[in-house]
C-alpha cells in the first residue's frame, strides 16, 4: 500500500492536487481504496485543459448553419408501409435494442431515489421505469420478441435503481438475460482555481458527465460488445423522463435501413418560435443541433414556402443508431460543455463548506455531439401528443412536470 501511495502522491504533485489526500488518515480502509482508485482513474491532462479552456477565452470560427431536411411521420402516405415493413422485420429478427438514460435523482421532483422510481401519478402508481417497460413489453408481444433492455444509472444511483428492480422482479425481464445494467461516467469537479473539490465523505467530488457519456461508458462497460453477441444491428437511446417514448418504432427503424443512414432521431415541431429548446440542422455541412441560445430572432421566425418553420424539429432525446456507430463515437470523449455550479466541499481545515452562490465547474458532453461524426441522418416529426411527455420540473412550474405528462399519458393510453 505504501507504494500504491507514493505513486499517488506523484501524480497529485505533478498537478498541483496534493490536497485530495489531506483528510486521507481520517477515513476508514474502505474510503481509503475508494479514494486511491478515484485518483488513479482521473486523466489528470484532460481536467487541466478543461481548466486552462474556461481561463482562456477560446475564439472559434463563425459556424455556418444551415436547416436540415426531416420526414413527417403523418405525411409519409404510401411510403409509411413500405418503411414499417423493413422495420418490422429487423425488429422480429431480433435487430434492436432499447437503451435508457437514468443517471439521475428525482430532486427537483422533490423526489428522495432514482428518477426512475418517480411515480407520476397515474391510479396504477406506476413509476417511470415500468411505464418504460409497460412499453418494451407491449411491442415485445406485439413482434413476438423480447427487446433487450440496457439501463445506464450513475454511481450516486445504482444500487438504488438495482434493488428497485429486484423488488419489482425486473418487470418480467431477467436480469443478465436481457436487462443489463451499467454505470454513467464521471468527471471530478473543480473551484475557480482549477483545484479537485473534496465531498463531505472525505471522497474527489464528481459529476455525472452529461448524456454525451453515453457512447463512451456503453463501450467502456462492455454493452455494445454484449450487443453485438446477441445480434443486435440497432439501439435506440432515450431518456428516463419521457413517459411516451416510443423507443420500438419500425418506421424509424425502417427509414434508417432504407436511407442508409446510421443515425435516425425524432422530433416535434417547436410549440413556437421563441420555445427554448434545441433544434435539428445542418452546422457546416453535418447533422447538428443548435441550441436554442445560438438561434437568432430571424432564424427562429424564418419560415418555408409552405409555413413550417425552417429550424423548428426540436430534439426530444429520441435517437437510433447502428451499433457500430455507438462503437465509434465511443472510441473518445466528445467535447465538454462548462456548467457553473453550487458544490459543498470540504476544505483544507476539514470543514464543510456550504456555497450560497456557484463556486465550481462541472463539465458535461452532449448526445447531440456526436451528430457530427456522420455525413447524414434521418430525422422523423412525430406528433408531440403521441411520443413526447417529459418529466424535467416539478408541479409548480406547469411545464414538462408530472401534471402534464399524466395528462399527456392518460390521453394517449384513453385512461382518463
Amino acid at each position: 500500500m505504501d507504494e500504491r501511495i507514493k505513486k499517488v502522491q506523484s501524480i497529485l504533485k505533478k498537478y498541483g492536487q496534493e490536497h485530495v489526500l489531506n483528510h486521507y488518515e481520517t477515513l476508514d480502509e474502505m474510503h481509503q481504496k475508494e479514494l486511491l482508485e478515484q485518483i488513479e482513474q482521473i486523466n489528470f491532462e484532460l481536467i487541466n485543459s478543461l481548466y486552462y479552456r474556461i481561463k482562456k477565452e477560446e475564439k472559434h470560427e463563425k459556424d455556418t448553419i444551415t436547416p436540415i431536411e426531416y420526414l413527417d411521420k403523418c405525411k409519409l402516405y404510401d411510403d409509411y408501409k413500405t418503411y414499417e415493413n423493413i422495420g418490422k422485420k429487423a425488429i422480429q429478427e431480433g435487430k434492436l435494442a432499447a437503451v435508457t438514460m437514468a443517471g439521475g435523482q428525482g430532486t427537483r421532483l422533490g423526489h428522495d431515489g432514482p428518477k426512475g422510481t418517480y411515480d407520476i401519478g397515474l391510479e396504477s402508481h406506476k413509476s417511470l421505469f415500468e411505464l418504460l417497460c409497460d412499453s418494451l413489453k407491449e411491442a415485445g408481444k406485439k413482434y413476438n420478441v423480447t427487446i433487450p433492455w440496457f439501463i445506464m444509472t450513475s454511481r450516486e444511483n445504482n444500487a438504488a435503481t438495482v434493488e428497485f428492480f429486484e423488488k419489482n422482479k425486473y418487470f418480467g425481464y431477467q436480469k443478465d438475460k436481457n436487462i443489463f445494467f451499467f454505470i454513467q461516467g464521471e468527471l471530478p469537479m473543480i473551484d475557480t482555481e482549477g483545484k479537485i473539490l473534496i465531498g463531505e465523505d472525505g471522497l474527489i467530488k464528481q459529476a455525472a458527465d452529461g448524456h454525451g457519456g453515453i457512447y463512451e461508458s456503453l463501450v467502456k462497460n462492455g454493452m455494445t460488445q454484449k450487443m453485438k453477441e446477441i445480434g443486435i444491428e440497432w439501439i435506440f437511446i432515450g431518456g428516463v423522463d419521457n413517459c411516451l417514448a416510443k423507443m420500438v418504432d419500425p418506421v424509424l427503424m425502417g427509414i434508417a435501413i432504407e436511407k442508409e443512414v446510421n443515425v435516425a432521431c425524432k422530433s416535434v415541431v417547436k410549440a413556437s418560435p421563441q420555445e427554448k429548446v434545441g433544434v435539428f440542422c445542418k452546422r457546416n455541412g453535418k447533422p447538428s443541433v443548435v441550441e436554442y441560445s445560438e438561434i437568432t430572432e430571424e432564424m427562429s421566425q424564418a419560415r418555408d414556402e409552405n409555413g413550417e418553420l425552417l429550424y423548428g424539429e426540436s430534439h426530444i432525446l429520441c435517437n437510433l443508431f447502428h451499433v457500430n456507430t455507438v462503437e465509434r463515437m465511443g472510441e473518445n470523449p466528445l467535447p465538454y460543455h462548462i456548467a457553473y455550479k453550487k458544490a459543498t466541499y470540504l476544505n483544507k481545515d476539514g470543514n464543510l463548506v456550504i456555497p450560497d452562490s456557484p463556486n465550481a465547474y462541472k463539465f458535461e458532453a452532449f448526445l447531440f455531439d456526436a451528430f457530427g461524426e456522420v455525413d447524414d441522418m434521418a430525422i422523423l416529426r412525430v406528433k408531440r401528443e403521441e411520443e413526447f411527455a417529459p418529466v424535467k420540473n416539478s408541479d409548480s412550474i406547469g411545464v414538462d412536470c408530472p401534471h402534464t405528462a399524466k395528462d399527456l399519458y392518460q390521453k394517449f393510453h384513453h385512461l382518463d
